[in-house]
């Protein structure tokens, strides 16, 4: 990962923490937090879809980028049919994908996670096991490119049901 999109990428899950945030970091962030180097470019995070925790991501955001489209990420969109939303910042840093569902496969309920501290930052970061549930269920050739490296490194006990 590039050291600007480390920093950025730090200072992001820094503030969600200042915040109070409920989060998990998943997709190729969350990759290479459990050693497995993957090329990325954005921020992948599961949120708990509250109007509470919406709001507090906003003001996380708002600390990190000082721009007024944040508060078009609302509750009602990340409860709706589609419970995704892209946000991109301003300076194109650190685009983020957030999301509270994908599909039936899991909801931010049901992610399993654990704390890495990275550089002093403590991140909610799925595990290996619930990163591979996610990664199996979905029709991206890199989400199965990244399944297969995940049992290659933790083993055939991750193929399991991950909650």
């Amino acid at each position: 990962m590039r050291t600007d999109l480390l920093d950025k990428t730090l200072e992001v899950i820094s503030r969600l923490n200042d915040e109070g945030v409920e989060y998990v970091v998943i997709g190729g962030v969350a990759m290479n937090l459990h050693g497995l180097v993957r090329a990325t470019e954005d921020l992948d995070v599961f949120v708990r879809a509250t109007e509470e925790n919406v709001a507090a991501l906003r003001r996380a955001l708002h600390r990190v980028w000082d721009d007024p489209e944040i508060e078009r990420i609302t509750s009602e969109d990340l409860c709706g049919d589609y419970p995704a939303v892209r946000y991109g910042p301003p300076d194109d840093s650190l685009p983020l994908d957030i999301l509270t569902r994908l599909g039936e496969l899991a909801r931010f309920e049901e992610i399993e996670h654990e704390l890495v501290e990275l550089e002093g930052v403590t991140v909610r970061v799925a595990t290996p096991k619930a990163l591979h549930r996610l990664k199996s269920g979905t029709v991206r050739p890199q989400d199965h490119v990244d399944a297969a490296a995940l049992v290659a490194v933790f083993g055939d006990d991750i193929r399991g049901e991950g909650r």
